[in-house]
């Protein structure tokens, strides 16, 4: 792919304009880039000054850093050659960059907005999504049939998955259990359970299908239909298309307001945003913006839509009270992707992650379940302290408690010391089986306590149940 980083003077606007529409317009047709709208999952609640926007730069090989206080651009970071998706993990701490004509991802620390590591993927990568514990990035390669997982933890990839015809874009439901992938050659969605990474079922939808966004509340899923002019609506409970919604223009991106009541479409092809009401799956309102709209995204506040034109260098700010383009930002080169972060990423946040996993040693005279209980620190700073719980069955009783570990009754308490990002420490016990704990056997792991402040509640538990049929048959999952 040629890419032009200045414009001949002797071209006409009109011209250029017309140009850049035919060469988009027959990449999208061959799947080579449909630009796709794959929905971030939400930063954590901004500070007072408004979130940061980090936008993909697909002329610049940059990715442009916004102040959404004062919609300006602060920074710009050198990413790989030709830019396209962004996503930003759930503390905020990393957004995750694909470069299309290089086949890997920038990983940015956000903190201090420089490249600290970059990933090999497949050919062409185009959309990636994260999952809500932000452990895994999914990156659909477009220029072949696969979906990369990357482990953020190692910065690897850790499995390639088999998808359908030029993958485009990615979208991970909320609970993390599953990721749909528009595979645009084939017309169809790709659904992939995140626990085993296989595909567990195709979906038909519209032509051309590029960007994918789940509602908040995971029963739906809207993908668009770049080749079509609808936006297909998938009911996650069947994997099967409930409804179809006629657009505009090649539309190419979508993503959802914080209750889910609303979502919002680029059109491509008609230079707008069309609003849809999902409770009617009617659109209500279309907001013009600028050349060529190639993503949308909400802010984490809830009250603006950020539309990418790519065509024109700007990003138009939609005011989601009104459905109108309050302000238009300059200074960009064909920017493509957008995702927020906080305006101050690591101010005193450090998130634990909670595991806990389960192992049989069985034995006549004194068969036990062994149990490790994990704090991994997602970041962005160091843990100075932590404390996990994990409550047991009635009945039970916790023996050979690892240091740092007491047991009262049915509850283990473990403190944690100093961990650092990205790092994990590991708490053991036991619990001896016996005549009365036959049967299931469930022990849930908490986070109670930690420093500095935790930011995310929806990684603090983990739960393991085995199941006893005997004293010497005991499965763990």
């Amino acid at each position: 792919m040629t890419r032009a980083h200045s414009r001949p003077a002797t071209l006409s606007s009109r011209f250029v304009r017309s140009a850049w529409r035919r060469r988009l317009t027959a990449l999208a047709a061959g799947g080579a880039l449909a630009l796709t709208g794959v929905a971030a999952l939400p930063a954590p609640a901004q500070a007072a000054g408004g979130p940061t926007a980090y936008v993909a730069n697909f002329f610049g090989d940059t990715v442009s850093v916004v102040d959404t206080g004062t919609n300006t651009v602060t920074g710009s970071v050198s990413v790989g050659n030709s830019p396209v998706g962004v996503a930003v993990s759930p503390t905020a701490a990393r957004a995750y960059v694909t470069n299309f004509d290089e086949a890997t991802v920038s990983v940015i620390d956000t903190d201090t907005d420089t490249v600290t590591a970059t990933v090999p993927v497949g050919g062409n990568p185009l959309g990636l999504a994260l999952d809500p514990s932000g452990a895994h990035a999914y990156v659909a390669n477009s220029g072949g049939t696969t979906v990369s997982v990357i482990d953020t933890a190692t910065n690897t990839v850790g499995a390639t998955i088999q998808v359908g015809n030029s993958p485009n874009g990615v979208a991970v439901s909320p609970s993390g259990a599953t990721a749909y992938v528009t595979n645009n050659n084939e017309a169809t969605v790709s659904v992939i359970d995140t626990a085993t990474d296989a595909v567990t079922a195709t979906v038909p939808v519209g032509a051309s299908p590029t960007g994918v966004a789940v509602s908040p509340s995971g029963a739906s899923a809207y993908v668009t239909n770049n080749g079509g002019n609808t936006v297909s609506v998938l009911d996650t409970s069947t994997n099967a298309v409930g409804s179809t919604i006629g657009v505009g223009s090649s539309p190419n991106a979508v993503t959802f307001n914080a209750s889910g009541s609303r979502a919002y479409v680029a059109d491509r092809g008609s230079d707008d945003v069309k609003v849809i009401n999902t409770a009617t799956g009617t659109v209500t309102a279309t907001v013009a913006v600028g050349d060529a709209p190639a993503r949308v995204e909400a802010a984490p506040s809830g009250s603006a839509v950020y539309a990418t034109n790519v065509d024109d260098g700007t990003v138009s700010v939609i005011d989601t009270g009104t459905d109108a383009v309050t302000e238009t930002i300059g200074g960009f080169s064909g920017p493509y992707g957008v995702a927020f972060t906080d305006a101050a990423p690591s101010a005193g946040r450090a998130d634990i992650d909670v595991r806990l996993t389960a192992q049989p040693h069985l034995n006549i005279l004194v068969p036990y379940l062994s149990y490790t209980l994990t704090a991994r620190n997602t970041g962005p700073e160091a843990v100075t302290s932590a404390t996990l719980t994990a409550k047991l069955p009635t009945g039970a009783r916790a023996t050979n408690l690892a240091s740092g570990c007491t047991a009262s009754g049915t509850t283990v308490t473990c403190d944690y010391g100093a961990i650092a990002d990205d790092a994990s420490a590991n708490r053991t016990f036991r619990v001896p089986l016996g005549l009365l704990h036959l049967g299931p056997v469930k022990v849930t792991g908490q986070r109670t306590a930690s420093a500095p402040t935790d930011p995310r509640a929806d990684n603090d538990t983990a739960s393991v149940t085995c199941n006893a049929l005997s004293i010497i048959l005991v499965t763990c999952p």
